[in-house]
């Protein structure tokens, strides 16, 4: 039975090429489209998942006071005595790991150096993801002071290969550092990725506050892995006990959050998870299915609009004894074998643009064929979608009386034959509408964004980092650049322009009407020429000056920070920062360092050389930009040939804080388009099934006189009316969403009035071109074969 069955599925599918053509390019299309989705949604789901044991390891978020004993912020780092008091304490931890939070170091092998993703952590590390150890025992990788422990790819670039136990390697061009593990390289969605990994002793020595037990600096990493069936909240209960005995504070500053869960549960509010980047992945499922759903509805229409041709066979079976189990049975072999096909061109499609997808999103996605999984899945959905594609065609089809299927009288019920196939049509192009609004909102915010002042003059300003011989020869890389004219003017500052983290609680004011701080504020320690540098606009006062030598005990402030303070007039007014009283000569304008959506934190700038990070420089725009990169790399290379070096311009640096809405747009672009074309795919489908229905009717009426453009106007107009209910439908949803949406950023655009007509216009226009070219083609059909035609 299944082999006729198939047979007659073959026949179909030859007899009806067009038919079967838009079937399985729609099928093929949507199910590439949903495939590609699905493969960026499970990449993001699988964050910090690849561990058998990654349920039970969490990491430490630290809570920031805000008023009336609410929590203003929460970010993910702690102090250094945390992780050994908790574990000295709570039963219930079974390991325990404090981390940097990485950075990119110099790693040599001779000469041959490069920078790369550097990290220092306890042994425990090993237990917290599934390090697969090529070389190397994990119990004794990280037990001597001046080993590391390598990542394969790692060990190729600096030796040529992983067989490199015991070697050395240089490290920041000062510690000849062990080779005493290979490891295999980290998933990309690993959130602790590293290149080599260094003991923690080792950065107790680089670093005095990692090897003391503070719990003042929150400038580290505390990951635990609890014994499986750990109740966390129970924890966390009992962490709350850990910091009263050790601070005698009642206020949790700190407590355990799921490590699988941060990457895409990242937002907080008063201390607790209330979304984040999940958000973004359920709107590409949804997006994901909803094309395929959309490709499933334009199989339906286009099979039932070839009905007629197909009736008589049904009622020729019917006649001589077939059931209707055995007619559902041979129409979803149908639609199950066009599945079939449609994935195998699926798969090609995914190949062929998977390199392009992951160029766009800077992300490298791959189809794992010899996982049985993988396989699984896809065949799970070829299954589903041949289901859902063919059960209404099959289930109409085979309800058809045999008596008026051979006299070709086919009459359904109205509700199911109309009814149901215009709710379809209506539900494909609200879609539609809903993403080409969307797509626009997104665009409109991300152009929004970009366009909102940074704050300084970003133009012609570059930064390099401060490396090895460039901390201590400073002052002579900047009589050198500016005596060679490539830059105007530069300084040194202990973190970039656009930065993350540096914020601290530590500040008291004239005035101050509370015991404690509770507004978080950003520190940057520079040199001499800051503002002249980068074109911050100064408010009040002066810049440093060397004119000035109390310009050591003297301090620049942000608006925002003396908005804070309460101060009419700041200058001349004291601060006191860890302890230090400072002098306020300075008041400049608040400027983006941190997310371009939100205000960021008041910032407090200090007049410190001896610490140091980022150089930045303002390029002479009088000669031409290949010069002047040329010579700074000339006169830093001479200065610190060990490094490599890195100029950065700031105007990419920034570019980069708007990836997350890029993706989405660009995702929403992509797809949203693959949408709308499968959807007037389904149209044109369903106008053909209705000019098949009036192939007579329009016959006669063209006889009695009736014009093209008559008869294109009577084909057409049933089919605008329900894309103007799909408008009226989609543009309040995809306005309330949409505005739910902005509504995340403190900085925001609103939903133009244009753009409900630009959207509507677009569907409409879109769709009359596809109706157009099989109306016309009906009305410009021969009238004796339309007559003939029963």
């Amino acid at each position: 039975m299944f082999k006729l069955n198939l047979k007659i599925a073959l026949r179909n599918l030859w007899k009806n090429k067009t038919a079967s053509f838009i079937n399985i390019t729609g099928l093929a299309i949507g199910l590439a489209a949903c495939l590609m989705l699905l493969l960026y949604v499970s990449y993001e789901w699988n964050f910090d998942k690849q561990a058998k044991n990654s349920a039970d390891v969490y990491t430490t978020m630290t809570n920031i006071p805000g008023d009336d004993g609410k929590i203003a912020g929460t970010f993910e780092g702690s102090v250094s005595a945390f992780g050994p008091a908790i574990k000295q304490d709570i039963p219930e931890i079974e390991y325990m790991s404090r981390m940097d939070y990485g950075r990119k170091s110099l790693i040599a092998n001779g000469t041959n150096s490069f920078k790369r993703n550097s990290k220092f952590a306890e042994s425990d590390i090993f237990k917290m993801y599934d390090y697969t150890f090529i070389q190397g025992n994990p119990e004794t990788a990280l037990k001597d002071l001046n080993s590391v422990v390598l990542t394969a790819s790692t060990a190729k670039i600096l030796f040529g290969t992983t067989d490199v136990l015991n070697k050395t390697v240089r490290f920041q061009d000062k510690l000849d550092l062990n080779v005493t593990a290979v490891i295999k390289d980290q998933p990309d969605n690993s959130s602790n990725k590293f290149d080599y990994l260094m003991p923690w002793s080792l950065l107790g020595t680089l670093d005095p506050m990692a090897q003391t037990l503070n719990w003042e600096s929150y400038s580290y990493v505390t990951l635990v892995r609890l014994k499986p069936g750990t109740d966390a909240e129970l924890v966390n209960q009992k962490i709350k006990e850990v910091i009263r005995k050790n601070t005698r504070d009642s206020f949790q500053s700190q407590s355990l959050f799921p490590l699988s869960k941060l990457h895409l549960y990242s937002k907080f509010e008063n201390g607790k998870s209330v979304g984040g980047a999940i958000e973004q992945i359920r709107l590409f499922m949804g997006l994901a299915f909803g094309i395929l759903l959309i490709a499933c509805i334009n199989f339906m229409n286009m099979a039932t609009a070839k009905s007629e041709k197909r009736a008589k066979e049904v009622g020729i079976k019917k006649t001589i004894g077939a059931n209707r189990v055995s007619l559902i049975t041979q129409f979803l072999t149908e639609s199950m074998l066009m599945a079939f096909v449609a994935v195998i061109i699926a798969i090609v499609l995914l190949e062929v643009s998977l390199p392009t997808f992951n160029g766009l999103l800077n992300i490298k996605l791959s189809m794992h064929y010899f996982n049985a999984l993988n396989w699984v899945g896809i065949l799970g959905i070829v299954f589903i979608t041949g289901l859902i594609a063919g059960s209404y065609p099959a289930f109409y089809l085979s309800a058809f009386n045999p008596i008026q299927n051979l006299k070709r009288k086919i009459r359904g019920s109205g509700w199911a034959k109309i009814s149901l196939r215009q709710v379809l049509v209506v539900a494909q192009f609200c879609f539609a509408i809903i993403l080409i609004i969307s797509t626009l909102v997104i665009y409109r915010q991300i152009q929004y964004v970009k366009n909102r002042p940074v704050g300084f003059n970003i133009n012609a300003l570059v930064e390099m980092p401060q490396d090895g011989e460039l901390k201590t020869k400073y002052d002579v890389l900047k009589s050198e650049l500016l005596k060679s004219g490539a830059v105007t003017s530069m300084f040194q500052s202990s973190v970039s322009l656009s930065h993350h983290g540096a914020n601290f609680l530590d500040i008291k004011w004239e005035g101050m009407t509370q015991p404690e701080n509770r507004v978080m504020f950003n520190q940057v320690a520079t040199s001499y020429d800051f503002l002249k540098t980068n074109g911050i606009k100064l408010l009040e006062g002066r810049d440093f000056s060397e004119q000035f030598a109390s310009d050591s005990l003297g301090v620049l402030v942000s608006a925002s920070a003396v908005k804070t303070f309460g101060y009419k007039d700041p200058l001349g007014k004291t601060i006191t920062v860890f302890g230090s009283k400072l002098n306020i000569i300075g008041v400049f304008d608040d400027y983006v360092w941190d997310s371009p959506y939100k205000a960021n934190n008041p910032m407090v700038v200090f007049l410190d050389p001896n610490r140091r990070g980022t150089i930045t420089m303002r390029l002479n725009e009088t000669r031409t930009l290949a010069d002047n990169i040329n010579t700074i790399s000339q006169i830093a290379k001479s200065l610190n040939p060990a490094y490599p070096v890195e100029i950065n311009f700031l105007n990419n640096v920034y570019a980069e804080k708007y990836n997350a809405e890029k993706t989405l747009g660009i995702l929403a672009n992509l797809f949203g388009g693959l949408a709308i074309f499968v959807s007037c795919l389904g149209l044109f489908g369903l106008v053909a099934y209705s000019a098949e229905q009036r192939t007579k009717e329009f016959g006669v009426r063209k006889v009695l006189g009736a014009s093209v453009a008559n008869l294109m106007q009577l084909l057409s107009v049933s089919f605008v009316k329900m894309i103007l209910v799909a408008v009226v439908i989609a543009v309040p949803l995809s306005y309330y969403a949409m505005n739910k949406w902005l509504s995340q950023f403190e900085f925001h655009t609103e939903i133009s009035w244009w753009i409900v007509p630009v959207a509507a216009f677009g569907t409409l226009s879109l769709a009359l071109i596809t109706i157009s070219f099989q109306a016309f083609k009906s009305a410009k059909a021969n009238p004796v074969d339309a007559l003939k035609y029963e």
